[in-house]
């Protein structure tokens, strides 16, 4: 059976929200998220319009924050529409740590890659994953194929955890959260 688009997007944001905690309600003080349900901060619910409690937050509403804030408004699903896993880890990255930063990641990745800016164009690495950075990873996959998928996703991999560790290491509240942020989010 072929999974669709949108059953695609459903599996990836129901694995992300259990990757978050699931349903659990959250307030730690050493996470600057602040109150958090499904994964999804007191801030972004504010801001997509959400004003209840957020230990009530319903898991409808954070989906829908999800889909808007790290699927369609930063162009990931037109990723996936190029390659369904180098979408879903943008998807991944993005919830956790700002879709500009995995935008970022795969922008620094393209450009690695591209000996000589002679297979595509040349990115800024701006955090837009606009149609000049799909029109290079479409290109890029062409020249290099299924390895050179897993080769970009080692690279955004790289990048995440090398992030988390400059995280940790710069603000030392933040190794707590260190081993889950890699053993839960950097091999998924």
């Amino acid at each position: 059976m072929i999974e669709l688009p949108e059953q695609q997007v459903e599996r990836i944001l129901d694995a992300e929200i259990q990757r978050e905690g699931g349903d659990k309600y959250t307030n730690n003080p050493a996470d600057r998220g602040g109150p958090t349900r499904f994964g999804v901060t007191e801030r972004e619910a504010r801001a997509f319009g959400y004003a209840g409690d957020m230990r009530q937050l319903p898991l409808e509403v954070a989906k829908a924050i999800y889909r808007k804030r790290f699927v369609s408004d930063p162009g990931f699903d037109q990723v996936m529409a190029i390659d369904p896993s180098v979408g879903a880890k943008l998807i991944g990255i993005g919830i956790n740590m700002g879709p500009g930063t995995a935008a970022k990641f795969l922008q620094r990745w393209l450009n690695g890659f591209n000996v000589d800016g002679t297979h595509y164009a040349q990115l800024t690495a701006d955090g837009n994953a606009g149609p000049v950075t799909l029109d290079a990873l479409r290109a890029f996959i062409r020249w290099r194929g299924p390895m050179g998928v897993t080769a970009l996703l080692t690279g955004l991999k790289s990048s995440q955890g090398d992030r988390y560790l400059d995280l940790a290491e710069a603000n030392p509240s933040q190794r707590q959260f260190l081993f889950g942020w890699v053993s839960n989010r950097v091999e998924t």
